[in-house]
């Protein structure tokens, strides 16, 4: 199978070196071009547009950072929609069900199948191919292309209907914009009445508040206080805001989603949206006047 791959950030990098790595050919395409000849150096040909990868692909894949790069690229002036050999275009990126419907309809009315695969797993889980795949579509296309997204985790086909994938993946995400937020505040606690970040992060794992906030991005960044997990916290803010829009689009009360989404809102305001997320502590320090500092000579107080 022919791919093309549209977008080569954090996520879309990695994703695309391991379908070359297991010997896909692809053609790629980024508005920045020192991605772009990275990827090449991996054995990718190089498109000059999106509609371009689609000139000369069959099945496009993309990863992008907001509602409006997607919509772009898929339906754009120069977007795949203008291609002359694409069938399938599977959007990785996490647009919310509105926007994805919209795409697949206008997509759908040039001839052109659409599967709406948002991911979750983060940087890491893009470079080892252990993300989980959210996809829904048509169920025929589904099953041409799983072979190609194995490669990059776990895919779940969650529905025939068009951005109930996106549901699904808004539904992960506030949990985990939830978990990271909260266990924030509460390290925080326990750092400003004496205990230490380190003991309490074991205990917590231990017991029966672990999450993957505590197994894996307090370990990794947090208590080193390097920063580094390789999410944004704009991109976190964008997530929040589309499961509030969706979830008030269906009546639903969203008393936790929206205590959550003003604690994203505030690490967004106070540490810009290019941070990592996992600034999201920076802020509750802030006021507690206290460093959660998991290294041994780290200042408890500041």
């Amino acid at each position: 199978m022919d791919i093309g791959f549209v977008g080569l950030g954090n996520m879309g990098f990695p994703m695309a070196a391991r379908l070359l790595e297991a010997g896909h050919p692809l053609v790629v395409f980024d508005t920045r071009p020192e991605t772009v000849a990275a990827a090449v150096a991996l054995g990718a040909q190089a498109a000059t547009s999106p509609r371009d990868v689609a000139d000369r692909s069959e099945t496009v894949l993309a990863s992008l950072p907001s509602v409006q790069a997607s919509r772009d690229v898929a339906t754009g002036p120069d977007g795949v929609i203008g291609g002359r050999r694409i069938k399938r275009f599977v959007d990785l990126s996490t647009v919310g069900a509105a926007a994805a419907q919209q795409i697949q309809a206008l997509l759908a009315a040039r001839g052109i199948a659409m599967l709406d695969s948002p991911v979750s797993g983060g940087v890491g889980g893009a470079a080892k191919g252990t993300l989980a795949l959210m996809v829904s579509g048509p169920r025929p296309e589904y099953d041409l292309v799983e072979p190609v997204l194995s490669q990059l985790g776990t895919p779940f086909f969650v529905d025939t209907k068009s951005g109930a994938g996106q549901t699904m993946k808004l539904v992960n995400n506030l949990l985990a914009a939830t978990a990271l937020a909260t266990t924030c505040e509460v390290v925080v606690m326990g750092v400003k009445a004496g205990l230490d970040p380190s003991v309490m992060i074991d205990v917590i794992n231990a017991g029966s508040g672990a999450t993957n906030a505590s197994r894996d991005k307090f370990p990794k960044s947090i208590l080193p206080r390097t920063f580094d997990y390789g999410f944004a916290t704009g991109l976190m803010v964008k997530d929040v805001r589309l499961y509030l829009e969706e979830a008030e689009a269906l009546g639903l009360p969203t008393e936790v989603a929206s205590a959550v989404g003003r604690l994203w809102e505030q690490v967004m305001n106070e540490e810009g949206p290019e941070s990592d997320f996992t600034s999201a502590i920076k802020p509750l320090e802030a006021a507690a006047g206290v460093v959660v500092d998991g290294r041994s000579d780290g200042p408890a107080t500041s």
